[in-house]
């Protein structure tokens, strides 16, 4: 059944094409003055999943007025050539973001590169400044994709975030940590009570149990089971694993990090997956890449 046809579902697709649309009018806005956001990704090697993740993005970027390049470096490549392709990005003045795709070679320190961009070009929002001024509230910052779009997930399907008991489930630094610094601030869109559990909690049930909002974001297949969610809560999936499935063509399947079949109907409302989380991580991307272009000419709105 697709995603508008049931009722409870937060349909990622549908909301990321609304902020699409507004970033494709700040593009415009900002070509009318000469001005046109530039992204560039860096992969290093040719991972197949990553491969497909900044081919996707590609497309996104074409579409909305975004001109892209995608700088593609041996698997060898050393950690210092790839430190000064960085270099050489930032001191680009067409560029405005710069995303590295992860995962490196094991042979570089991830993040002594991801530290290496700009903070300025840091779209990604994973630059120790960027991340810092997330956790003192300074919205002069990038903030990181996937927890800016949970966040746009929530407000968008008019969620009560202010005094909601907030729980996420995993400390990682793409989304738990950022995701909880987001919204216990002291600001619109967030005010909220948040408890980040992790795989040391003991009873983690109970605190799901708690929660008008969970977040699923460990990296466990199907964790999340309906004894764990609290009737009428919201339930957002962050999860991508990948799980063996002999029915399935290629013998495997990818599923979230909650048990969609048994929560939905438990769930007030709940993100597909896919079609959830995943669609709003690029669109707060390019968002963020043209806040880039209008703050680098003074033009930020």
């Amino acid at each position: 059944m697709p995603a508008a046809d049931v009722e409870n579902l937060i349909d990622g697709r549908a909301i990321a094409g609304q902020i699409h649309e507004e970033t494709r009018q700040a593009v415009a806005r900002l070509l009318e003055q000469g001005q046109q956001p530039g992204l560039a990704f860096v992969r290093v090697g040719e991972d197949p999943a990553s491969r497909v993740y900044v081919g996707m993005k590609e497309k996104a970027c074409l579409k909305l007025g975004i001109r892209s390049q995608t700088d593609v470096l041996p698997e060898d490549t050393t950690q210092k050539d790839l430190l000064k392709h960085v270099a050489d990005l930032n001191a680009d003045a067409t560029v405005h973001g710069i995303l590295v795709q992860a995962p490196l070679p094991s042979h570089i320190d991830s993040a002594a590169v991801f530290n290496t961009i700009s903070s300025r070009k840091d779209v990604d929002g994973f630059h120790p400044i960027n991340m810092g001024k997330l956790l003192l509230g300074d919205t002069d910052g990038f903030v990181p994709c996937t927890p800016a779009g949970v966040q746009e997930l929530l407000l968008r399907t008019d969620t009560t975030i202010e005094g909601a008991h907030v729980v996420v489930l995993g400390r990682g630094n793409i989304v738990g940590k950022p995701l909880a610094a987001l919204l216990f601030q002291k600001a619109t869109g967030a005010n909220a009570t948040v408890t980040l559990c992790h795989s040391r909690t003991s009873n983690i049930g109970e605190h799901c149990r708690r929660a008008d909002i969970l977040v699923a974001a460990m990296g466990v297949p199907e964790f999340v089971k309906a004894d764990m969610v609290k009737p009428s809560a919201v339930v957002i999936d962050v999860g991508v694993n990948r799980i063996d499935d002999p029915a399935a063509k290629n013998g495997t399947r990818l599923v979230g990090d909650v048990d969609f079949a048994a929560v939905q109907p438990v769930a007030g409302r709940i993100t597909p997956n896919p079609g959830g989380v995943g669609p709003m991580t690029i669109a707060l991307l390019l968002r963020n890449t043209v806040r880039a272009a209008a703050k680098a000419t003074g033009k930020e709105n």
